[in-house]
């Protein structure tokens, strides 16, 4: 018997390739600019995530809009609705410690996923800033997590 696939659409070679690309492009970008140009998308504000390869070793940085709850910073792993997690989520499942780039400002965080009430609060707001979440939501099958981005001090 087969199994089947988990719902979302899939990303082809080409689409990946492009992708990782404009990524790299993306966090120059804002690096030279101190989050002047690439700091906003579709109206809200992004901020850059740094974390260790699950695999590699190596750190690897993306884009990603943010909310601000309280001193946290809160991301979504939708990956445009995949069937399959961002490979920052599963590198922050491995490692939870990263690095998180706002405008000029580097910060070390510690990640955590949200609770299914601490979800159930943040969604909304986060559909607020980004609608095509909720689109991403219905696309998949995933459980597509809410992140916390905890500022460690020292």
């Amino acid at each position: 018997m087969a199994t089947a696939r988990p719902r979302g659409r899939p990303y082809g070679k080409a689409i990946t390739a492009t992708q990782r690309a404009a990524t790299k492009l993306h966090s120059f970008v804002y690096r030279a600019t101190d989050g002047r140009v690439g700091g906003r998308i579709a109206g809200g504000p992004v901020l850059l995530l740094t974390t260790t390869g699950r695999k590699s070793g190596r750190e690897r940085t993306v884009p990603l809009l943010y909310l601000r709850d309280g001193e946290d910073m809160v991301v979504v792993g939708s990956n445009g609705g995949t069937a399959t997690s961002p490979a920052w989520w599963l590198n922050l499942t491995a490692n939870p410690e990263a690095t998180v780039e706002v405008g000029g400002r580097k910060v070390r965080v510690r990640a955590e996923e949200a609770g299914s009430e601490e979800k159930e609060r943040l969604w909304p707001k986060l559909v607020e800033m980004y609608g095509a979440y909720e689109d991403y939501r219905r696309r998949t099958d995933r459980e597509i997590p809410v992140v916390f981005l905890h500022p460690v001090n020292g």
